[in-house]
């Protein structure tokens, strides 16, 4: 188990790639996105996307899903404070294969609860060639081992 004192500034965590299928990409739109571009691959088409996009939500949830699944199922984690910021910097487009990763950009103990830590992370996804798709810097409070103690 990962507690506070295992997040030092640099610490990187990598993503296992995941494909982005058509079917996924059309559920999740009808569900939480019903918009043209993430509904088929003609809607995609005939916007500037170029085919059936991924929504940024959808892309988000596969990002969050590959945190899990890299280093916050294993770790002491008490969930966020909040996302900084998020950015869909390309088009995620149906049978794209992505991947990244997450890095420590610094940590500090909560001031008010000394047994949490706040880690602050930028995650960055990828596409299979290498382009920039999404940036998130957040934060996430982990449990310390040893309460007060820095990282």
């Amino acid at each position: 188990m990962l507690h506070f004192e295992d997040f030092p500034a640099g610490k990187r965590f990598d993503f296992k790639p995941v494909e982005v299928k058509a079917d996924d990409v059309i559920a999740f739109a009808r569900e939480f996105d019903p918009q043209p571009m993430h509904l088929s691959q003609e809607g995609g088409k005939e916007s500037i996307l170029g085919g059936l996009a991924a929504s940024g939500w959808h892309t988000s949830a596969l990002m969050m899903r590959a945190l899990c699944d890299s280093y916050i199922h294993e770790t002491a984690s008490e969930g966020s404070p909040g996302v900084d910021s998020m950015e869909w910097k390309k088009a995620v487009l149906a049978g794209d294969t992505l991947s990244g990763s997450c890095t420590v950009i610094k940590a500090r103990v909560s001031r008010s609860r000394p047994e949490i830590g706040i880690v602050k992370f930028r995650a960055v996804v990828t596409n299979q060639r290498g382009e920039t798709v999404a940036i998130c810097d957040y934060a996430n409070m982990i449990r310390c081992q040893k309460a007060g103690e820095t990282a």
